[in-house]
Order: structure tokens, then C-alpha cells, then sequence
């Protein structure tokens, strides 16, 4: 396979870490992506992978009964003020994990600190062997692709990376030829959905469908052939497609395979399978 597929927490988020990693193998998934801080401190709960002892070997017999691996883990939050030790707590369970990737968001206007944090982060991760991969979103204080590998290259780090949403690469000022044109040492994996046309650009819409209302690849109007055909041969394809509506009438595993399903047919439709 061209592009390894990883299994995003999102796209089956009500079910535990350990059934998603079993969920991953019966669908045809060689990865899959867990979330262990929330998106939405406050608004959100916290998840219990980080302290649980208990839940990280279980997830980890998982992980060895099936050959799953972890892709990505969620989700570190740059603000003006971090904490740093929790942030230290995050990567050593990772690393347990043998995690890959960080999702990392930014979201401090001050574009120089927040440099210096991803920096920061990028160097806090290493040693766990993480990369931190920065996600452009049109709402936040970076809020698309040039303005990420700005703070990316400012930064430095050679395990920093610019990670593409396929949604957020949409709806932003973001083209296929930039992404097409990214460092390939600065690419680590991709996220890849589909996004009704036309959509709500306000904050508050852009939010809502990221969040639960993305459709599989090939139910929307997004140029998924043309993303897949511009990113790096062999890089991994997080599969993120949450779809609240549907979880109410088909169940985590119906779900994540029919997310494989539709994302295996943009592949092969960009000649990439």
C-alpha cells in the first residue's frame, strides 16, 4: 500500500482506546490515533489513557495482539501560558504507547511566542521519539498552511512537521500547489475527510463540522484526488471523518470501515493505492 491508513479517534470517538485499536484491525487499518488530552479543556473531559495505568496496558496487549501501531496522539494546545509538566506527562505516555505524531494547535496570536513554544514542545517530544505536527485550522492563530511552515521553519526543529486537514486545507487560504510544494522532511502524516460545498464560514460553522459533521471521502465537494496526488508518496493517511449524525444509526465498526472504504477508492482514484 502507497499510504499507510491510520484509524482517527475522532471518527469512532465514543468507543475506549483498546476497542479502537481493535476496531482498526477488523477494518483494515495498519495504525490508529488515540486522543489523551482534550481539545476543549473546560468543555471536555479529560481521558483517562494519561493516568490510568490499568487502561494503558490494556490498550497496549491490544496493540501487540492485533499489530496495530499508533500513529497520532491528541492533543497538545500552545497558549501564552503552558504547562509545561503536564506537556512532559503527555509525551512519556506516548512514548509507553510508541506513538508517532502529536496533533499540535496554536493557539497564542503572538506568532514569535508561539513559535518559541512549538519549538519548546518539539524538543520536550524528541526524546520520546514524537514528532509535533502543527495543524493550520481558519479559526486559530494559525490559519493555514504558509502561515504554519512560517512558525514550523522559524522554529527549527527537525521533528517538527505541518500537518494538512483535508477540510482545513478547504477552507482556508490554502492551495494544492503550496501543499504539493511542502518539505518533505516536514511532512509526517495527513488528515484526510470530506466537506459539504457550499459550507458556513464563520467561526462557529467551521468548528461544528470539524468537529462532527464531516462527510466520508467522495461525499463531498472537495478535490480529495487532487490532495491525495499532492502529498508525499508513502506518508501516512489519518482517516478523521466524525459524523455524529450517523453514530446514532450505524455503530463505531460500520463506521470506520466505511471510512476505509471510501478513502481506499480516492486513493486508487489518484493513482496512489
Amino acid at each position: 500500500m502507497t499510504h499507510p491508513l491510520s484509524l482517527a479517534f475522532l471518527t469512532t470517538f465514543e468507543v475506549g482506546p483498546a476497542e479502537a485499536v481493535r476496531i482498526a484491525a477488523a477494518t483494515g487499518y495498519q495504525m490508529v490515533g488515540l486522543r489523551i488530552l482534550p481539545a476543549a479543556p473546560g468543555a471536555e473531559p479529560d481521558y483517562p489513557l494519561l493516568t490510568d495505568d490499568r487502561l494503558l496496558a490494556e490498550v497496549r496487549a491490544a496493540l501487540a495482539d492485533t499489530g496495530i501501531r499508533v500513529g497520532d496522539v491528541e492533543i497538545i494546545r500552545l497558549k501564552p501560558e503552558n504547562d509545561w509538566d503536564l506537556f512532559a506527562r503527555f509525551c512519556a505516555r506516548c512514548e509507553a504507547l510508541e506513538a508517532r505524531h502529536v496533533l499540535v494547535a496554536g493557539d497564542d496570536a503572538d506568532l514569535g511566542r508561539l513559535t518559541d513554544s512549538f519549538a519548546r514542545f518539539c524538543e520536550l517530544a524528541a526524546p520520546h521519539g514524537l514528532t509535533g505536527d502543527l495543524e493550520f485550522m481558519p479559526w486559530t492563530a494559525v490559519p493555514d498552511l504558509i502561515a504554519a511552515l512560517r512558525i514550523v521553519e522559524a522554529a527549527g526543529r527537525p521533528n517538527g512537521g505541518v500537518l494538512v486537514d483535508a477540510l482545513h486545507y478547504d477552507r482556508s487560504a490554502t492551495t494544492l500547489a503550496q501543499i504539493a510544494a511542502l518539505p518533505r522532511h516536514r511532512v509526517n502524516y495527513v488528515q484526510l475527510c470530506d466537506g459539504a460545498v457550499p459550507y458556513d464560514p464563520s467561526d462557529e460553522g467551521l468548528i461544528r463540522v470539524a468537529r462532527g459533521e464531516r462527510l466520508f471521502p467522495g461525499q463531498g465537494g472537495i478535490d480529495l484526488v487532487g490532495l491525495a496526488q499532492a502529498i508525499p508518496k508513502g506518508v501516512t493517511v489519518s482517516v478523521e471523518v466524525p459524523h455524529r449524525a450517523l453514530a446514532g444509526k450505524l455503530d463505531a465498526l460500520g463506521r470506520a470501515a466505511m471510512a476505509h472504504a471510501a478513502t481506499m477508492a480516492i486513493l486508487r482514484a489518484a493513482g496512489r493505492a
